[in-house]
């Protein structure tokens, strides 16, 4: 910007987007100080570089109204986590895949979780097929990010919303038991 630009030659654009042409730097620079605005190099790998006479405090207001616009409209996914026990009963692990459907239907993305004590641990195969049931009974709503692991007493899975957003029909399970 204005006098830290330091080549030989610029080509220099002005405030309307016409060129006026090669110019070495201080006369690009007067012109500029002519119209009470900055000179600013917005492509310095061109050859020669390229320049532009604009209001640069005004330039950098209009670029953080723009980003402060675009983190406006921006979705923050976030990961809601669902825990289970080996031994959970058909109307909590009911109730919980209702939660989590919510959470999918808002966009965010959910970690079952199921927590093993004591002697809990000599089955994790219990806690497994739990998932595997959770991840059947989704399938329609959700995608598995992470297949069910092991990570010391807890086994959990990652689960977010499919792309076709469609509301989940009831599942088999669902329809028999009604």
């Amino acid at each position: 910007m204005n006098e830290r630009i330091r080549v030989r030659e610029v080509r220099v654009i002005d405030e309307n987007g016409e060129q006026l042409g090669i110019m070495a730097p201080p006369a690009a620079l007067a012109i500029a100080r002519q119209k009470g605005l900055d000179l600013v190099e917005i492509a310095a790998t061109a050859n020669p570089p390229v320049c532009r006479i604009m209001d640069f405090g005004r330039y950098q207001y209009q670029e953080q109204k723009r980003a402060r616009q675009a983190r406006k409209h921006q979705k923050v996914i976030e990961v809601k986590e669902i825990k289970f026990r080996p031994k959970v009963d058909e109307h909590d692990y009911q109730f919980k895949k209702k939660h989590i459907e919510r959470f999918l239907a808002e966009g965010d993305k959910v970690k079952a979780t199921i927590f093993f004590r004591g002697r809990e641990m000599a089955h994790p195969e219990i806690g497994r097929r739990i998932l595997e049931r959770l991840i059947e009974d989704l399938a329609d709503v959700a995608v598995i990010e992470s297949a069910p692991r092991q990570e010391g007493n807890q086994m959990h899975t990652i689960l977010s919303q499919r792309a076709t957003g469609k509301r989940p029909t009831p599942s088999k399970r669902e329809t028999e038991s009604a």
